[in-house]
C-alpha cells in the first residue's frame, strides 16, 4: 500500500501540470499499481501467509490484484468527486485501503496459512 501510494504521489509530482485532469490521476495510479505488484506478491508469501511463491498462489494473487484494480479504478473517480480537497495528498490512501482489504480477503483463499507444528504423537487416520 505504501509503495503504491508513494509511486502515485511521485508520478503526480513528476507529471505536475497547472490544471491536473482526471487522466493524469489514472496514469499516476497505474504507475504506482504496477510498481508495487512484485514486492507485494513476495511479501504476501513470505510474511503475511508464511508460504513460498508457487503457480497456485501466483495465479490467485494475479486474480485478486485484477479484482483489486477494478475496485480501485472504480472508486478513484468517486473519491475525487467526494473528497476534492484530498486530491493530491491523501486520495490514494482511501482508494488503496478499500481495495487492499478486498484483495487480502481474496488472497486468503489462494495462500495456505502458515504451517502448523505437527505433533509426532498425534494419530492420523
Amino acid at each position: 500500500m505504501f509503495v503504491q501510494t508513494w509511486c502515485f504521489m511521485a508520478a503526480l509530482h513528476w507529471m505536475s501540470q497547472p490544471d491536473k485532469g482526471t487522466l493524469l490521476y489514472y496514469i499516476a495510479f497505474g504507475i504506482g499499481y504496477v510498481a508495487e505488484m512484485i514486492p507485494n506478491y513476495l511479501f504476501s508469501n513470505w510474511y503475511t501467509f508464511g508460504t513460498r511463491p508457487n503457480l497456485k498462489n501466483a495465479g490467485g494473487f494475479v486474480l485478486a490484484r485484477a479484482i483489486n484494480l477494478v475496485i480501485q479504478l472504480g472508486l478513484l473517480p468517486l473519491a475525487l468527486k467526494l473528497l476534492p480537497a484530498w486530491r493530491d495528498d491523501y486520495i490514494s490512501f482511501v482508494v488503496i485501503f478499500i481495495g487492499g482489504c478486498v484483495n487480502y480477503l481474496i488472497c486468503v483463499v489462494f495462500f495456505k496459512p502458515r504451517n502448523k507444528q505437527i505433533n509426532p504423537n498425534d494419530k492420523h487416520d
